[in-house]
């Protein structure tokens, strides 16, 4: 399985496009602005034809790209809990920089906590990490030792918890309970900033220390 980190918009969010070598379908994890104008040109220099988008939570700069991707072709992915953030941008302008569009976008199907989907015909694990927003989910690709994770943590850090929906100890249970009980040599691909492993969060995370 190949894996194309983009990083994209004002606040650096990552999108990463994952494809399996000599295949022509593709799914994007998030899609941040820039997202419409930059993956068009990605997707056709490779060959490649994009399936799906799973978004990891419902906050704007993982999301406003993908209403002008859209197509009927195009599978959309997100937890019910931030359905609203996605289908209702506007209730996010306290917080999204003045200026930039808000514009909703289409969900076609929910993700549970649990729940086992075949992406790219390989096993992935849906695990529900609240506390950053309260649709967060990480994607966990077992044979292929990473997980996706949003904005739950970041090497050296967790997501914030200050916005509408967020709250610091239902996230610090989540990381416990959900990130930090994946194999250590797991590497963590989050929504800012560059990958990191179960075992350096775990051993160096000032905000969340194991249990």
């Amino acid at each position: 399985m190949e894996i194309l980190t983009i990083e994209l918009g004002p606040f650096a969010t990552n999108a990463f496009l994952l494809w399996n070598d000599g295949g022509n379908d593709a799914v994007l994890f998030d899609a941040p602005p820039g997202a419409e104008d930059t993956l068009p040109n990605v997707l056709s220099e490779r060959g490649l034809e994009l399936t799906d988008v799973y978004l990891t939570h419902g906050h704007w700069d993982h999301f406003s790209g993908l209403p002008q991707l859209e197509s009927a072709s195009i599978g959309t992915w997100l937890h019910p809990e931030d359905r609203i953030l996605v289908e209702k941008p506007e209730l996010a302008a306290s917080y999204v920089p003045p200026g930039l569009p808000m514009r909703p976008a289409r969900i076609d199907h929910d993700l549970h906590h649990g729940q086992k989907l075949e992406i790219l015909g390989q096993p992935c694990e849906v695990r529900h990490v609240p506390g950053h927003c309260p649709g967060n989910v990480l994607f966990y690709f077992k044979q292929q030792n990473f997980a996706i994770t949003g904005d739950a943590i970041f090497a050296g850090s967790i997501g914030r918890t200050d916005l509408p929906g967020g709250d610091f100890p239902t996230l610090e249970k989540a990381i416990r309970e959900q990130i930090y009980t994946l194999p250590e040599s797991t590497k963590l691909l989050p929504g800012h900033g560059p990958q990191t492993s179960v075992a350096q969060e775990k051993g160096s995370n000032p905000f969340v220390r194991p249990a």
